[in-house]
């Protein structure tokens, strides 16, 4: 922590520095008056009072009281402009003059009107979704028509540009790569990804943002950038909330229902919400071995159950100081039956087979403390932030072989983890077009997994030699940032540094049980780096605008690619994390082009990548058992990947429109894999292999009536290659319906995905072995959702401001 409070001294200086002096002009001067909803005739609390100067530089300010009246004092001879802002209301702005014999200025009744475009964000959801191209970040606007795409967040990702979802594991890609960050409300979470956006509805979600190119503002994990979930938040005055329901089926039915509420009343703002998921899942494939003539089958059925809550409070001490507090907490429960068989072709009396019953229940709870004080000058801030998430995991899986040489055996993971986030961040407008922005942050991640196998039965395989492992793991972050932006006429740049200082320390312990052996493997790892950013905008037009950015990250290897415990094990196939795996660096340069269209707007990119010290995995030969692989990870040389990226809004007609897009990318990837020559003799080999990859998707959706749409959903993704495999082309098409009733209260929708039953991941391999393979899964699924929305308020809740450029906000499911 000493780190830490030296940069905290430090800030605090600059932030004293950065104080503005005390207007040297004040008097005895004063505004009073009277806000009232202009069509209720009802007083308005909580407006936000306005006193700038005829340069709009703000002097001071209020609200109004719950009678909807205000008092205003202190303030300097001379004109004075007087602006009246509320949420979801129009702005009034009033011109008048302090000064002699009129030093207190009575504004009477002010009648402000209601915004088109200020109702409530939960309640109003566009019904075309929207792609916009900002500086650092594509954002995806969620509107009724990717809602019927998928009834949780998992299945409308495919729909995204430059993403993808694995349908077997649920493993995230943007932009080909899994090295992603997913955040939701700006925020990381301890739940595992692939299980967190199967646990999200999609009717909860307000936007996605693809930051490709983070700016040093953000944590600079993630080679191929950060996917930002944002949540709806209710900000109504009064009882408001919003109930799912929805169900699926193709092999086996899933089911999800989520309620959100909120309730505010003056100051306090509570909310709450729950949801949960219950869905059974089936996978299954064969994997061919060519030349040795052997088949390896897969069954798999997995049957998840969800509960997440969340209940928070935001205090509005005044119109400067806002005190939220939240917690999250999530319960998963979840077993699996996996059955897999050899079937040795040219001689069936080797033929063996295995089932593994896996039990994992894992909890995880979140706590949010955090405090803003807006000063003065509209965007001058200072904020705090406390986050600390917990993750407890147990997982039991029992190992059955049946007419095979292993032993059967039971296998016992805990897993303890922690991670503790301290943010704080300042924001100070220096003019109407430049931007200072500083912060500091402390991140205290710590990992404790203890495994355990022993034999589950006596049978005539032989002894199991029983283990204990322990997989101890701790990194300490110190961090500081500064981003200095500004505009002037028709460009724009930012610029940004982030420092880091890091601790890594790890320890692994094995015993084994039959001799009483102790093998203790410690690793350090403890480094500082420079992450700079740079972003440059032109925009001739309204039309046209040009960006180029560049930015340095980094991807720090995850537990399961460090943890020395064997991750999972098939009859042919085990792997395992490598402890002394390094973390590797991207230099990443991207160029955008927006071009807005009379019907809609079209985007094109391209970005070059420069990857240093490479993780890729690595294929090698079990030495105990030449018939079986090992997987794990080893730091390569560097290599480099680049991509074109094409996405376009457009509306043909009044009742049409479509979001389409178009990506490819180039990436060389290398790794160790090992063979036999001739004489069986193990050689190991450095593989290099260039990867072209290409995908285009279209979501059209047609506006039959103005209760009443239809959608139509085409996905295509060309061959992508591996370290391991070649995969085979993928096609997808999904139809959806929605309809909307109760004077726009309740809506219900249906979808039927992959309805020529294309979706399957097909495959080939030369390396070590000659292999074919095919696997699939519930893709052609039917589904139904049905939401209602309760409740509703005249006056709108003072809505609270974010960090990061509107990437955190609290309500909603997380």
């Amino acid at each position: 922590m000493k780190q830490f409070l030296l940069m905290l001294i430090i800030a605090s200086s600059t932030l004293i520095s950065a104080q503005p002096a005390a207007h040297s002009a004040l008097k005895n001067g004063a505004v009073y008056g009277r806000v009232i909803d202009a069509e209720l005739n009802e007083p308005l609390p909580y407006v936000n009072i306005v006193i700038s100067d005829m340069t709009k530089k703000i002097i001071t300010g209020g609200i109004t009281d719950d009678d909807g009246k205000f008092y205003i004092d202190n303030l300097p001879e001379g004109k004075i402009l007087v602006s009246v802002q509320f949420v979801g209301f129009k702005t009034t702005n009033q011109e008048i003059t302090i000064g002699k014999a009129n030093y207190k200025v009575d504004l009477g009744t002010i009648h402000l009107e209601e915004a088109s475009t200020g109702l409530d964000e939960v309640t109003v959801i566009a019904d075309v979704s929207s792609i916009q191209q900002r500086v650092d970040r594509k954002v995806i606007t969620i509107g009724k028509d990717l809602q019927t795409a998928g009834a949780t967040a998992s299945e409308i990702m495919n729909n995204l540009p430059a993403v993808s979802v694995d349908q077997q594991t649920g493993a995230l890609s943007l932009r080909g790569n899994q090295n992603v960050r997913v955040m939701v409300d700006g925020k990381l979470s301890n739940i595992p990804a692939e299980q967190l956006l199967k646990q999200i509805p999609s009717t909860s979600i307000k936007s996605i943002e693809l930051i490709t190119n983070p700016s040093a503002k953000y944590n600079p994990e993630g080679m191929s950038g950060i996917i930002n979930i944002i949540l709806h938040k209710n900000t109504q005055i009064g009882f408001n909330g919003n109930i799912n329901v929805g169900l699926a089926y193709d092999i086996e039915p899933k089911f999800n229902s989520s309620i959100d509420a909120n309730y505010r009343n003056g100051k306090l703002n509570f909310y709450g919400s729950y949801s949960n998921s219950v869905a059974k899942n089936v996978n299954y494939g064969q994997i061919n071995r060519v030349e040795q003539n052997i088949a390896q089958n897969f069954n798999i059925l997995n049957n998840n159950k969800s509960h997440l809550f969340k209940v928070g409070l935001d205090y509005y001490l005044n119109d400067k100081n806002t005190l939220s507090v939240f917690t999250n907490q999530n319960i998963f429960d979840a077993w699996s039956d996996v059955y897999s068989s050899i079937d040795y072709r040219t001689n069936p009396t080797l033929d063996e087979s295995q089932y593994t019953r896996g039990d994992n229940d894992n909890d995880s709870q979140q706590y949010n403390l955090n405090y803003k004080h807006d000063f003065n000058e509209e965007g001058h801030n200072i904020e705090f932030e406390a986050d600390f998430n917990t993750y407890n995991g147990l997982t039991d899986t029992s190992n059955a072989f049946y007419n095979s040489q292993r032993p059967n055996f039971i296998e016992e993971t805990h897993t303890d983890r922690s991670n503790t986030t301290l943010n704080l961040d300042y924001v100070n407008p220096l003019t109407e077009a430049t931007k200072l922005e500083l912060g500091l942050q402390v991140r205290l991640f710590d990992t404790e997994l203890f495994y355990e196998s022993d034999a589950r039965e006596t049978n005539a395989n032989g002894d199991y030699i029983p283990t204990t492992t322990r997989f101890d793991y701790t990194r300490d972050i110190y961090s500081a940032y500064a981003t200095y932006g500004t505009k002037k006429e028709k460009w724009s740049y930012q610029l940004g540094l982030r420092a880091e200082s890091v601790y890594v320390d790890s320890d692994a312990f094995k015993q084994d049980l039959a001799s009483n052996d102790v093998l203790n493997i410690p690793f350090e790892n403890n480094y500082f780096e420079l992450y700079p950013s740079a972003f440059f905008t032109y925009s001739p037009s309204e039309k046209n605008s040009y960006q180029l950015s560049y930015s340095r990250r980094i991807d720090r290897p995850g537990i399961g690619q460090v943890n020395p415990l064997p991750e999972w094990n098939t009859p042919l196939i085990s792997q395992f994390g490598n402890q002394e795996l390094r973390p590797q660096f991207t230099n990443s340069i991207e160029a955008n082009y927006t071009r807005q269209l009379e019907k809609g707007s079209l985007t094109a990119g391209l970005f070059y990548r420069i990857i240093e010290d490479e993780i890729q995995q690595a294929i090698l030969i079990d030495r105990t058992d030449i018939n079986r692989l090992i997987m794990t990870n080893l730091n390569f040389d560097n290599s480099t990947a680049y991509g074109v990226e094409v996405s376009s809004n457009y509306r043909p007609t009044s009742w049409w429109s479509v979001n389409a897009s178009f990506d490819l990318y180039a990436q060389s990837q290398k790794s160790l894999a090992e063979s036999f020559d001739e004489d069986q003799n193990i050689l190991l080999n450095t593989v290099k292999v260039d990867n072209v990859a290409w995908s285009a998707r279209a979501f059209n959706n047609f506006k039959i009536s103005k209760s009443f749409s239809l959608s139509a959903f085409g996905m295509y993704r060309g061959k992508n290659q591996n370290i391991q495999f070649e995969m085979e082309d993928m096609l997808m098409v999904n139809l959806g319906l929605r309809y909307t009733f109760m004077e726009n209260r309740a809506n219900f929708s249906f979808s039927y995905n992959d309805i020529f039953d294309t979706m399957y991941a097909a495959f080939e391999s030369a390396r070590p072995y000659a292999q074919q393979g095919q696997f699939n899964w519930e893709s052609q699924q039917i589904s139904a959702r049905l939401s209602y929305r309760f409740g509703g308020g005249n006056y709108r809740a003072k809505s609270r401001k974010q960090r990061d450029n509107d990437v955190k906000e609290g309500g909603g499911m997380f």
